[in-house]
């Protein structure tokens, strides 16, 4: 599908007229109909869009998928051949473009229409190209929010992310194993007077010997037998060898402490801690990985083959039964899901399970952790610290008791975190004021307690420079 200057301004000219925003679409529908769209269930959002007027028509073409009578679709983009475009046939979409927005930029995002709408499940097309998802949104919000020369996206469907990164790169580059894929990903950059450059090719083929500031990637990570492929999510390497490829070679990618983010899914290995296999992975660079959640295998199957419109036919049991022993033959007991983050810069990898609510967008806060683990000094008992402002204390214990019975700190931002402490180290959380150095207040501490403050600067230094790192502190 090409976009010409002409027909993209066109298109612009319709949308924003019409008001085809996602406050315009939102306003339109009302609460009950938006809510109930995003569980793609139709038919409140029908019974609101009957009007007519451009946006309705907008609203039931590409959102809903109805029938749409030409006349309307005329008045709707005046001059503009939708047909000859490849977006309408006959009187519906073929193709998805619906508003997207972040902060105060409105974009638009061409893709293939959703699946699964009312209930309707049909097997979709190999070279498939989804459109906004939970998935691409989480990698958004994930990006760290730096300025860079160059940056490039692999596996970029669609083209979503490139939108994210427009304002604030200077050069492009997004790649994909489907040139359909690349095909709507351009028309979306032109749709909203991005310059893209996309290239075809696995990995890093495309940019062989080329080096980046920011590497991102939602791949298609699904973890699946060889034989059983929809390219937007699944390839041909065995387990979780892309995503291992990916983080191994990316450093040689990245320019000196250039960033590479993606989302993941990686094998639990009967007999393997998975932080043990990840860590061989990101080497002896900077490197934090989250499991934001873990599934058995049967969990893991049921949740792709629904994905994929296979529940409920007669193929479903024996894919089932076929992904089933696949596993088992790789040994997997579990299949991790989360992201990974590598800086590159010398370092080692933190590997965590955090299966909890974050604040969104995590970028901000995720760069500011890397930068606080990183830059700390080996000695922190000259640092001045205060308490970021988003901390609360909890205290738990029987009325009258002398000392409470738990002591945790929670953090109200980034990734939310609550640290249980002793008496004496809420007692030095306490004290940070910025006014004594660590040094000085554990001295007190010590004194106070009666100890010998080896052995308080022993015990308490590591929690500290922990909460340092978590946020829970600054200096």
């Amino acid at each position: 599908m090409e976009l010409t200057g002409s027909v993209v301004e066109g298109l612009r000219a319709a949308f924003a007229a019409a008001g085809y925003t996602v406050e315009g679409v939102a306003e339109r529908l009302g609460v009950q109909a938006n809510g109930a769209l995003a569980r793609n269930e139709t038919t409140l959002a029908v019974r609101r869009t009957g009007g007519g007027d451009a946006l309705d028509t907008m609203i039931r073409l590409f959102l809903l998928q109805q029938v749409v009578p030409k006349e309307l679709v005329d008045k709707a983009f005046p001059g503009i051949d939708l047909v000859a475009l490849g977006i309408v046939s006959g009187d519906r979409a073929v193709l998805d473009i619906r508003p997207f927005a972040e902060d105060e930029q409105q974009w638009w995002v061409i893709a293939d229409l959703t699946p699964g709408l009312d209930g309707r499940r049909e097997p979709m097309r190999d070279d498939y190209v989804l459109g906004i998802a939970p998935a691409s949104l989480s990698l958004v919000h994930l990006t760290v929010p730096i300025k860079a020369e160059r940056a490039l996206d692999i596996g970029t469907g669609c083209g979503i992310q490139t939108l994210h990164l427009a304002n604030r790169v200077n050069q492009l580059v997004a790649t994909d194993v489907n040139p359909r894929a690349l095909e709507l990903a351009k028309a979306t950059a032109a749709l909203n007077r991005i310059d893209l450059d996309v290239r075809t090719g696995s990995l890093f083929e495309p940019v062989a010997g080329e080096r980046f500031d920011l590497i991102i990637s939602n791949p298609p990570y699904v973890i699946s037998p060889p034989d059983s492929q929809l390219t937007y999510r699944e390839t041909s390497f065995a387990g979780d060898r892309l995503v291992q490829q990916l983080v191994q070679q990316a450093p040689q990618h990245l320019t000196d402490g250039g960033w590479c983010q993606l989302l993941a899914n990686w094998t639990c290995v009967r007999g393997e801690d998975w932080r043990d296999r990840l860590a061989t992975w990101t080497g002896d660079r900077s490197a934090w990985a989250v499991q934001r959640e873990q599934l058995d295998p049967s969990e893991y199957v049921e949740l792709w083959l629904r994905d994929a419109g296979l529940h409920g036919t007669p193929a479903y049991p024996s894919r089932y039964d076929e992904w089933m022993r696949w596993l088992e033959d790789q040994q997997v007991e579990a299949i991790g899901m989360g992201w990974i983050t590598v800086h590159n810069v010398a370092g080692a990898l933190d590997a965590e399970e955090w299966p909890y609510e974050i604040e969104r967008p995590i970028g901000p806060h995720v760069l500011r952790r890397f930068e606080r683990q990183e830059g700390l000094p080996a000695d922190l008992t000259g640092l001045h610290l205060v308490v970021a402002d988003d901390v609360i204390q909890e205290t738990t214990g029987q009325p009258g008791a002398e000392d409470p019975a738990t002591i945790v700190l929670r953090r109200q931002r980034g990734m939310r975190r609550a640290e249980q402490v002793d008496t004496v180290m809420a007692g030095f959380v306490g004290a940070c004021d910025g006014e004594l150095n660590v040094g000085q207040i554990l001295a007190a501490l010590a004194d106070l307690l009666d100890r010998q403050l080896v052995d308080v600067l022993t015990e308490y230094l590591p929690q500290i420079r922990r909460l340092l790192v978590e946020g829970f502190l600054d200096y």
